[in-house]
């Protein structure tokens, strides 16, 4: 907020001519930078309309907060007005969204959007658009969550006639989403009378200004029905140990002023997001504020579509880790750090606003946002440098804070078939624990091939489709990416292994010529026919996975050699030590051959490499033979009959 008074001080300061130069210091205070010149004219041009409106309605006591920060985000209001109810004389609030537009026109494909002259592209229906301002601070605003009726919205064009915004009244009105006109001035001053009384809003402002941020009930309702009461969610042995530790840690703090750190460490498949998952249902049907963080776009995105496919407010329970730079101290009861190997040493970057760049480590920001921090982590899935969610690292940082931290290791596998040999097979072909590659030796639950070709890997995938499993291909970071594809053109066939070649996974959120966008490559059908890297991999599973290991990662002689020239991943800097890429690169290969529920096919692109794992593997899949034998094809069918559903760790 950069700005509180009574109606009647706020027009005495622009009177004065103070109003906006005191704006402009307190938004230089806050973000760390003089606002542009075009915010400071729509503030000239706005606000006083807005409060002269407030006065000449007999509303001068009404408090007016000037851009009102909404909770665990960037994005403001114009204005929240603060005062009582002219009939239950309860506190009563007003979200205003402010535009100087002279017009708007509904857009052709959308009415949610509107296209306006002095913007290149469309935006949101302003109505709409306080709506859900609205929406989101019943949802994470303690005074708001239980009294709901007490807020309302409205959009204020005051520049604009009804002719010239006709079609902005095509998105349905309701309390919290209103439109005023500037020749709809009278009935603005009108509506403002029946949601505020001519009496001081002192009281009222401050009850919102203090209130707790977190999620409401309600949305702790739908949470738990979302996420908790779904059967897959069956919590087993040290799963349930990991649950209850968080529980009664929770329990810890709320009777006693307790705060404490509880680590979850396991492989991929132990669980880890499951318990993540079940404890933020639980914890809101308890009626616990939480919410889940990760540092992975695809997964957290793809968690806002499955846990809340059927309820948009679900979708803001979860976050980035960056989302709490500037988090209230313990303003949560419990922040649930789920893929906390990703934890970056800081959140800022080169966008971070001045005034935020506090020299905090993330871990350290995650740590202070609530009273049982909750991390969840496979120090062997850090893919990127950077990346610093370690054991280690979480333990010193609670430990120089003084705070108890507990760590519970998962160890049981509910992926890769559940095939504890399996992942061990892995880890010990890669280098990551002592002792040297082992020939495989089928245990029954997870069964491991080697294809000749990329052709062949891709015809066995494709059979499998058929039969109704799902299957993804993914390869290491080895071949160029384009990345911007113009409209109407197909994704390239980037990826190039002698006459076979296929596109890399889209790049971005749209979807291209039927190919999902990156979050969705893993869960959604169409997926396969792309080859998937390891950032939209990692954090998923399916039933059938092909990896390509690249010439980043050979086999010579008697040990592994990384040649990072062969890496064509940008987040490899040339400060990057040796080391560092050496263990990145095998920590990709290990994510990559952990995401398959039944089985894996690997290929490499290298002759020495192929002959190495031949080795090791023998083939048993009476399948691929009769690919070999050339009587199964490489057709890629656009669905399979029975897709299996995409998961998550």
């Amino acid at each position: 907020m950069l700005f509180r008074a009574s109606a009647a001080a706020v027009a005495a300061e622009i009177l004065a001519g103070s109003l906006f130069l005191r704006m402009t210091e307190q938004f230089a205070h806050v973000h760390g930078h003089t606002p542009g010149t075009s915010e400071i004219r729509s503030w000239e041009a706005s606000i006083p309309v807005l409060v002269n409106a407030l006065n000449d309605a007999g509303l001068g006591q009404v408090e007016v907060l000037l851009e009102y920060g909404l909770p665990l985000s960037s994005k403001r209001a114009d204005a929240v007005l603060a005062g009582t109810h002219p009939t239950t004389g309860e506190p009563s609030y007003v979200v205003v969204e402010l535009k100087q537009w002279s017009g708007a026109d509904p857009d052709d494909d959308d009415p949610s959007l509107c296209r306006v002259d002095a913007y290149a592209r469309p935006v949101l229906n302003p109505i709409l658009q306080v709506r859900g301002y609205c929406d989101y601070l019943v949802s994470f605003h303690g005074a708001l969550a239980e009294h709901p009726a007490r807020l309302s919205g409205i959009a204020f064009l005051h520049n604009a006639t009804e002719f010239g915004i006709s079609g902005l009244y095509e998105a349905e009105e309701d309390a919290y989403g209103q439109l005023f006109s500037g020749e709809r001035r009278g009935e603005l001053m009108s509506f403002l009378r029946r949601r505020l009384a001519p009496a001081p809003g002192g009281e009222a402002a401050d009850a919102l200004l203090q209130g707790k941020v977190g999620p409401s009930k309600q949305l702790m309702a739908l949470a738990a029905e979302e996420v908790r009461e779904r059967e897959q969610f069956v919590l087993l042995d040290e799963q349930q140990v990991a649950y209850r530790l968080v529980m009664n840690a929770v329990r810890r703090a709320k009777r006693s002023d307790h705060k404490e750190i509880v680590i979850v460490t396991g492989g991929p498949g132990t669980g880890k997001s499951v318990i993540a998952l079940s404890l933020l249902g639980d914890l809101y049907r308890k009626g616990v504020p939480a919410l889940h963080a990760t540092g992975s776009q695809s997964f957290t995105k793809t968690m806002r579509k499955v846990a809340g496919a059927r309820r948009r407010e679900v979708q803001d329970l979860f976050k980035y880790f960056n989302s709490f730079i500037s988090a209230e101290r313990n303003g949560l009861d419990v922040l649930i750090c789920d893929e906390a190997h990703r934890i970056r040493e800081t959140s800022a970057n080169r966008y971070t606003k001045a005034a935020l760049r506090s020299g905090r480590r993330q871990v350290e920001e995650l740590i202070d946002a609530a009273r049982v921090p909750v991390f969840l982590l496979d120090e062997h899935q850090v893919v990127r440098p950077g990346e610093m969610g370690t054991v280690a690292e979480i333990k010193a940082a609670a430990a120089d804070k003084g705070l108890a931290c507990r760590v519970v290791p998962l160890d049981s596998q509910f992926r890769c078939g559940g095939s504890d040999a399996y992942v061990r097979w892995v880890v010990r072909l890669l280098g990551l624990e002592p002792g040297g590659p082992l020939p495989w030796d089928p245990d029954g639950r997870m069964e491991l091939l080697i294809a000749d070709t990329p052709e062949e890997m891709e015809a066995f995938l494709a059979a499998r489709r058929e039969q109704g499993y799902s299957a993804r291909m993914s390869a290491g970071y080895c071949w160029p990416w384009t990345k911007k594809i113009p409209l109407g053109q197909t994704l390239p066939a980037d990826v190039v292994i002698g006459q076979w070649a296929r596109p890399w996974n889209v790049f971005g959120d749209r979807s291209v010529a039927g190919a999902p966008p990156a979050a969705l490559w893993a869960t959604d059908p169409a997926g396969f026919g792309q080859i998937g890297c390891v950032y939209t991999a990692q954090g998923f599973e399916y039933d059938w996975s092909g990896v390509i290991v690249g010439p980043d990662l050979v086999w010579r002689g008697d040990r592994w050699v990384t040649d990072r020239t062969a890496s064509k991943d940008p987040v490899f800097k040339k400060s990057t030590p040796d080391g560092d890429v050496d263990r990145l690169i095998r920590n990709t290969y290990k994510v990559l051959l952990t995401r398959g529920m039944l089985g894996t096919v690997m290929y490499s692109s290298d002759a020495e490499t192929r002959d190495k794992l031949r080795q090791l593997v023998a083939d048993v899949h009476p399948a691929m033979s009769k690919v070999r034998r050339g009587t199964a094809t490489a057709v890629v069918p656009a669905e399979p009959r029975q897709a299996g559903p995409g998961r998550t760790e």
